[in-house]
């Protein structure tokens, strides 16, 4: 990063950063915010902005620690620091005593600190994973890449590499060791790509490559009835639905109807018609539709821990308080949504969490419990951030007989 830096670029920055940890808002949704609200600024002056932000999120505990303050400018200065190792001579930076911040900055510190974790997550994170949970925290904070699903219904994976690089996007296939990832695209650089006709014509969808791994899970074809009943914005029922070769039905449903809309737009622009979303109003909306799919996925809400690569201050909103009401919720969908399936029909259950305690513990908890009688384990799936440099996910196949 060279100097010199615009200051109207770095107030910006430290509005962001009071918004997300005052104010409790989300980095992404803010970084959306400010974009909207200063569209004559240009990709360099966005990506910086945007980096900036993401990074003193990131590592905000390590900067706090080497700044000896937590004030928004404060954590900013040690973040040009760290990066330009020289400081504007602003006013704003008066009070950061450069001296200090360098001896602090090359002291050997704990990991917690150094790996920017609160100390509660820290000691849980130890007491789960143990001598890896230092490994783990490394791979959480490495910003994450960008991965395409390509949408089977409208290109291949050569059709997509090609449109993208004629926009000067660099795209190639995935290979992984551990998994089968035929229709998996990753860009060489972080790039904007909403705004590339390939994406207009719906050739791909902006999926992280762990996510990809779950819907097959499911073993769909072409004419089943699949219920996606934690849908979201529907990544995973477009998934489905590209696999099903669009013949069949996926019924999507979500609590929230404003993300279901988002999933008919998509839905449209990836040549998808067998979706019909569907609001959860209450638990009747569930008990008028049972023993009526042959695949049933609850990509369940959870605590996000395998995604912090995405959502980096997830790590200060968390609390354990929080993990303890979304394990009950799961507890709650796993027991009355699994009356979804048909006999001899597959579930998934699946999470963007790291954590055992959300995963392995409440599928055992699930088939000791009298709604998981007739059910069996097929198998799990675990995608690591460390190991496979991709976002943390679980699934489990449940069989019902």
């Amino acid at each position: 990063m060279a100097l010199p830096l615009h200051p109207h670029l770095v107030d910006s920055i430290v509005e962001a950063l009071d918004e997300i940890f005052i104010d409790g808002r989300y980095a992404d949704k803010v970084i959306e915010k400010i974009f909207k609200k200063n569209r004559k600024w240009g990709s360099r002056d966005r990506k910086f902005i945007a980096e900036a932000i993401y990074e003193i999120v990131r590592h905000k505990r390590r900067l706090e620690y080497i700044v000896n303050s937590n004030h928004s400018w404060d954590l900013v200065g040690a973040y040009l620091y760290q990066s330009m190792n020289e400081l504007p001579n602003w006013e704003e930076f008066d009070q950061i005593d450069i001296d200090q911040l360098k001896k602090r900055n090359s002291e050997e510190k704990p990991p917690e600190i150094a790996n920017s974790f609160p100390d509660w997550l820290h000691e849980l994170g130890k007491a789960e994973f143990k001598d890896q949970w230092t490994q783990i925290m490394n791979a959480l904070n490495r910003p994450a890449e960008v991965f395409l699903r390509v949408n089977t219904l409208r290109a291949q994976p050569a059709d997509v590499i090609a449109a993208l690089a004629s926009e000067e996007i660099q795209a190639e296939l995935v290979k992984s060791a551990a998994f089968t990832l035929p229709h998996t695209l990753r860009l060489a650089k972080r790039k904007n790509v909403f705004t590339t006709q390939a994406f207009r014509k719906g050739m791909f969808e902006v999926q992280d490559a762990g996510s990809q791994l779950v819907a097959p899970l499911l073993q769909v074809a072409p004419g089943l009835r699949v219920v996606d009943a934690c849908a979201g914005a529907g990544g995973k029922s477009l998934h489905l639905a590209a696999m099903m070769k669009n013949k069949g039905k996926v019924i999507s449903m979500d609590i929230h109807e404003w993300k279901l809309k988002e999933l008919k737009i998509r839905a449209a622009r990836d040549g998808v018609d067998i979706i019909e979303t569907k609001v959860i109003e209450s638990n009747k909306t569930i008990k008028r539709l049972e023993n009526s799919f042959d695949r049933v996925l609850l990509d369940v809400p959870c605590s996000g821990l395998g995604v912090l690569r995405r959502n980096p201050d997830t790590k200060w909103k968390l609390s354990i308080v929080e993990i303890e009401r979304l394990m009950q919720l799961q507890r709650e969908i796993i027991s009355s949504y699994s009356a979804l399936c048909k006999a001899g029909g597959l579930m998934v259950y699946a999470t963007c969490s790291i954590l055992h305690r959300e995963n392995e513990d409440q599928v055992k908890w699930f088939l000791a419990s009298p709604e998981g009688a007739g059910w069996t384990l097929e198998k799990e799936e675990r995608v690591w951030p460390h190991t496979h440099g991709f976002d943390g996910f679980y699934a489990a196949v449940l069989k019902k007989t």
